[in-house]
Protein backbone atom coordinates (compact mmCIF):
# COMPACT_ATOMS: atom_id res chain seq x y z
CA UNK A 1 0.00 0.00 0.00
CA UNK A 2 1.70 3.20 -1.21
CA UNK A 3 0.97 6.60 0.16
CA UNK A 4 1.10 9.49 -2.25
CA UNK A 5 2.59 12.67 -0.91
CA UNK A 6 2.46 15.92 -2.76
CA UNK A 7 5.60 17.77 -1.74
CA UNK A 8 6.88 20.64 -3.76
CA UNK A 9 10.68 20.39 -3.72
CA UNK A 10 11.33 23.55 -5.70
CA UNK A 11 11.70 26.64 -3.50
CA UNK A 12 9.10 29.29 -4.09
CA UNK A 13 10.32 32.83 -4.67
CA UNK A 14 9.70 35.00 -1.65
CA UNK A 15 8.29 38.23 -2.93
CA UNK A 16 7.49 39.54 0.54
CA UNK A 17 11.04 39.23 1.86
CA UNK A 18 13.31 42.17 1.17
CA UNK A 19 17.05 41.79 1.02
CA UNK A 20 18.93 43.79 3.63
CA UNK A 21 21.59 46.04 2.20
CA UNK A 22 25.15 45.55 3.41
CA UNK A 23 25.22 49.01 4.96
CA UNK A 24 22.04 48.35 6.96
CA UNK A 25 23.33 45.22 8.70
CA UNK A 26 24.30 45.73 12.33
CA UNK A 27 27.59 43.80 12.01
CA UNK A 28 29.93 43.32 9.09
CA UNK A 29 32.44 40.61 8.40
CA UNK A 30 35.14 42.72 10.04
CA UNK A 31 33.12 42.88 13.26
CA UNK A 32 32.85 39.10 13.40
CA UNK A 33 36.58 38.65 12.78
CA UNK A 34 37.36 41.15 15.51
CA UNK A 35 34.96 39.45 17.95
CA UNK A 36 36.49 36.06 17.14
CA UNK A 37 39.96 37.41 17.85
CA UNK A 38 38.73 38.80 21.16
CA UNK A 39 37.27 35.44 22.16
CA UNK A 40 40.61 33.79 21.38
CA UNK A 41 42.38 36.45 23.47
CA UNK A 42 40.02 35.84 26.41
CA UNK A 43 40.48 32.07 26.22
CA UNK A 44 44.25 32.51 26.01
CA UNK A 45 44.17 34.69 29.12
CA UNK A 46 42.22 32.06 31.05
CA UNK A 47 44.62 29.35 29.91
CA UNK A 48 47.55 31.44 31.19
CA UNK A 49 45.82 31.77 34.57
CA UNK A 50 45.16 28.04 34.84
CA UNK A 51 47.56 25.50 36.24
CA UNK A 52 48.09 23.13 39.09
CA UNK A 53 47.75 24.31 42.64
CA UNK A 54 49.48 23.14 45.76
CA UNK A 55 48.79 19.83 47.43
CA UNK A 56 47.66 19.42 51.03
CA UNK A 57 51.08 19.12 52.59
CA UNK A 58 53.18 20.97 50.06
CA UNK A 59 53.39 24.63 48.98
CA UNK A 60 53.73 25.39 45.28
CA UNK A 61 55.29 28.84 44.64
CA UNK A 62 54.19 28.68 40.97
CA UNK A 63 50.77 30.04 41.96
CA UNK A 64 52.40 33.46 42.33
CA UNK A 65 54.13 33.45 38.94
CA UNK A 66 53.94 36.53 36.72
CA UNK A 67 52.22 34.52 34.03
CA UNK A 68 49.31 33.70 36.34
CA UNK A 69 48.79 36.94 38.20
CA UNK A 70 49.75 39.54 35.56
CA UNK A 71 49.82 38.22 31.99
CA UNK A 72 46.69 36.03 32.13
CA UNK A 73 44.37 38.63 33.67
CA UNK A 74 45.78 41.34 31.41
CA UNK A 75 45.06 39.29 28.28
CA UNK A 76 41.53 38.50 29.46
CA UNK A 77 40.83 42.12 30.35
CA UNK A 78 42.10 43.32 26.97
CA UNK A 79 39.95 40.69 25.28
CA UNK A 80 36.82 41.94 27.03
CA UNK A 81 37.73 45.57 26.42
CA UNK A 82 38.41 45.01 22.72
CA UNK A 83 35.18 42.99 22.45
CA UNK A 84 33.24 46.15 23.28
CA UNK A 85 35.24 48.00 20.61
CA UNK A 86 34.53 45.20 18.09
CA UNK A 87 30.79 45.48 18.74
CA UNK A 88 30.71 49.27 18.50
CA UNK A 89 33.00 49.54 15.45
CA UNK A 90 31.03 50.47 12.32
CA UNK A 91 33.10 50.40 9.11
CA UNK A 92 30.11 50.56 6.75
CA UNK A 93 29.15 54.16 7.37
CA UNK A 94 30.71 57.06 5.55
CA UNK A 95 33.74 58.12 7.52
CA UNK A 96 33.84 54.73 9.31
CA UNK A 97 35.12 54.34 12.81
CA UNK A 98 33.44 54.10 16.15
CA UNK A 99 29.88 55.32 16.48
CA UNK A 100 29.82 57.15 13.20
CA UNK A 101 26.55 59.03 13.46
CA UNK A 102 25.23 61.37 10.83
CA UNK A 103 26.21 64.89 11.59
CA UNK A 104 23.31 67.20 11.02
CA UNK A 105 24.04 70.54 9.51
CA UNK A 106 23.20 73.30 11.89
CA UNK A 107 21.54 76.24 10.27
CA UNK A 108 21.79 79.55 11.96
CA UNK A 109 19.03 82.00 11.40
CA UNK A 110 20.16 85.56 11.15
CA UNK A 111 17.92 88.09 12.77
CA UNK A 112 18.31 91.78 12.26
CA UNK A 113 19.88 93.51 15.23
CA UNK A 114 17.71 95.98 17.05
CA UNK A 115 19.09 99.28 18.15
CA UNK A 116 18.19 100.17 21.72
CA UNK A 117 18.18 103.97 21.28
Amino acid sequence: MAIKRNFDIKPKPDKDIEKIKETEKPFSKINFWMMGGCVILIILGYLFMSGGGGTDGEFNPDIFSTRRIVVGPLLSFLGFLLMAFAIIYNPGKKGGGILSFKKEKQTTETTPTQNAD
